[in-house]
């Protein structure tokens, strides 16, 4: 069909005169062609084998796709031309994408140049003989949005679609100025897990599904554009370009565009952010090739090239997105005592358990969270030491328990039945503490000598695939389950840590006898035995000081609390993670010398991880009021993804 497969890593053949003159084919406009005629009325469309996706790639599969976007601040939209390479296998079959919101303009078909091969060229750039093709977009979907399908005729294998973002796009944030560190241009950033890149380009918006792609950026004077993938220079000042050779499901493509600047840490590590905090950044994250060599050394290469990451505004709502190349953090792990820096281990680490290794569908997300909190662990244990882990793993299966006291039994499972809903539903702490735990246990039972090879063959097998929790358990059985255990070790029962709530009772329990020390003071103090300045707090880590404030019982007098903040200053702390556990144990306690402080905190942080505990405690504290009135005023600068949740938890608007 004249495309050759890109499913392999390289790196462009086009020299950068070749690129220019691509480049200005794009940008001067290709041959024009008639219009087409509009689609009809939308029709009913089912879910292919994912069902949270429209696509059915096993007739008409995305390989390779071109994106030309322009970047429009004042109208808080994306100017889009994809050009889509397919194979099919069926011959009947039309190409089936994933669309949210867009506004399609145009739909052309093409045959690929007979010479022209993905892998070297920059599909967003190329020319050919363009027709107008029959489409059509499905019914609206409350949680899929609409499916798209496009007619092939002959032997056509090329698609290109025009098309402008919505404001509200559910995959993109639009920040003014005085929303960012800086407060001297606009920002934009994406976040397309699970299924929001469907938001901003239509795509076969599948964990399931991997394509290589490139993209051609122009941007307003002042800032500049990254995406999750290798730059090339374009020789037109505004105009960025990107190529990601390995293949990835479309919720790993990202975008930001903003005043950023870039430093670097090691060979093949670097810190992005605003140039105010940039030194900062860099000075907390300076352990970030140490971390790479430690990863590498348990569970094989680095596959990516580069690893940098990008420090986004504080919108952001989650602690970090493993975009490839190129994770985005939030500031909040900016700590200035490198304490918080379990992230970027975590984001790393997803370089081999999500980017390389992909959960199939979002049933399996366990496959990307819990395999990648083990590796976080392990990374941290190589650099940090044992007790730290530890630390980092007691306060998990905290968060763990929290989880099981909110969510039903089904959702208490690690393969997840998610079937008409919002695939965001299953982004809990059952995936990533429940998951690790489950490794963890399968490490304790059979010892690293045997877990350690275990786990670097699932890697190597796996690479650049996507994966089932049944392929899990085949392959489980195969390569672990059938070899000795260490001694007075209990044999794993994958099917109850796997489709039963709760956990087994064999479950590993985390210690860390730095916390056992903890525990030892938290009575004493309670009962007033021991005062706030008598607290032996001299070297205690942030661990320590989370595991303090949560061991703390709901009877804690305000006066106990009072002095805390008197003699700690909590309620001004530096630290994200201290303060927002302090500000919600404020709230549940009715300690309101925090309440400038929270309301402060809600209206400049986005990240869910701190704003659905913090805004959950008013609620049960009957200050419903309240929570409303700070969420109606803090809701714009808050992500679509942070706003959607709170609209539904604060019941001020349908999810």
């Amino acid at each position: 069909m004249g495309l050759t497969s890109a499913a392999q890593a390289g790196t462009s053949a086009l020299t950068v005169p070749t690129r220019i003159l691509l480049l200005l084919l794009l940008l001067v406009g290709c041959r024009p062609t008639p219009e087409p005629t509009f689609p009809t009325t939308p029709q009913i469309m089912t879910a292919g084998p994912d069902e949270h996706s429209y696509a059915r790639a096993a007739e008409v599969r995305v390989r390779h796709f071109g994106l030309s976007l322009e970047v429009d601040f004042a109208t808080r939209t994306l100017l889009g031309v994809i050009t889509l390479a397919v194979e099919r296998a069926d011959a009947r079959a039309p190409l089936r994408l994933d669309t949210r919101a867009l506004d399609i303009s145009r739909v052309e078909i093409a045959r690929a140049p007979a010479a022209l091969q993905i892998e070297s060229t920059h599909l967003a750039a190329v020319e050919a003989l363009w027709s107008p093709a029959r489409w059509n977009l499905g019914a609206v979907d409350e949680h899929l949005g609409q499916g798209l399908a496009v007619e092939l005729e002959g032997d056509v294998d090329l698609v290109r679609i025009t098309y402008r973002t919505a404001p509200e796009a559910s995959g993109l944030q639009w920040l003014a100025p005085a929303q960012t560190a800086d407060r001297t241009q606009p920002f934009l950033y994406s976040q397309s897990q699970a299924i929001h890149a469907r938001s901003w380009f239509p795509c076969q918006d599948s964990p399931g599904i991997r394509a290589t792609y490139d993209a051609v950026v122009r941007v307003p004077p002042n800032v500049r554009a990254l995406m999750s993938a290798d730059p090339f220079e374009t020789g037109t000042a505004g105009t960025y370009g990107f190529e990601m050779r390995q293949a990835i499901p479309a919720y790993l493509v990202a975008l930001a565009v903003g005043r950023l600047e870039f430093a670097a840490i090691g060979d093949r590590t670097g810190v992005w952010a605003e140039p105010s905090i940039l030194a900062t950044a860099t000075h907390e994250f300076a352990d970030m090739e140490r971390m790479l060599v430690a990863v590498e050394g348990l569970y094989g290469p680095y596959r990516w090239g580069r690893y940098d990451v990008l420090v986004l505004p504080p919108a952001f709502p989650f602690g970090g997105m493993e975009n490839p190349k190129l994770t985005f953090a939030t500031p909040t792990i900016i700590a200035g005592d490198r304490s918080l820096v379990s992230l970027i281990a975590h984001e790393l680490a997803h370089s081999w358990s999500g980017n390389l290794v992909t959960n199939a569908t979002w049933a399996d997300l366990w496959l990307n969270e819990g395999f990648t909190v083990y590796l976080e662990r392990r990374i941290i244990e190589s650099l940090f030491g044992r007790e730290r882990a530890d630390m980092d793993a007691v306060l998990g299966r905290q968060d763990l328990a929290e989880a099981f006291a909110e969510l039903g039994a089904d959702d208490q499972h690690l393969r997840l039945a998610l079937g008409g809903r919002n695939p965001d539903d299953g982004l809990s702490d059952v995936a990533y503490e429940k998951g690790a735990l489950l490794l963890l246990a399968l490490e304790e039972s059979y010892g690293r000598k045997a877990f350690d090879p275990f786990l670097l063959a699932w890697f190597e097998d796996h690479a650049f695939g996507s994966v089932t929790t049944a392929e899990f358990e085949a392959f489980a059985a195969k390569h672990l389950l059938g070899q000795p255990r260490l001694p007075n070790k209990p044999a794993i029962d994958l099917g109850a840590w796997l489709d039963k709530p709760g956990l087994p009772s064999d479950s590993p329990v985390p210690r860390a006898e730095a916390f056992e020390r903890i525990d030892g003071v938290v009575g004493p103090f309670v009962r007033g035995e021991l005062a706030a300045a008598g607290l032996p707090t001299a070297k205690w880590t942030p661990q320590q000081w989370l595991h303090f404030l949560r061991a703390l019982p709901k009877e804690t007098d305000v006066a106990r609390l009072r002095a805390l903040d008197e003699r700690f200053a909590l309620t001004d702390s530096g630290n994200q993670e201290i303060l927002a556990q302090w500000l919600e144990i404020s709230v549940r306690h009715d300690y309101r010398a925090a309440d400038a402080a929270l309301e402060r905190f809600l209206a400049r942080v986005g990240r869910r991880k701190f704003l659905m505990p913090l805004y959950g405690a008013l609620l049960e504290a009957g200050r419903g009021d309240e929570a409303r009135r700070i969420f109606a005023r803090a809701r714009p600068g808050y992500h679509p993804i942070t706003q959607s949740s709170l609209d539904t938890l604060l019941g001020g608007r349908k999810k």
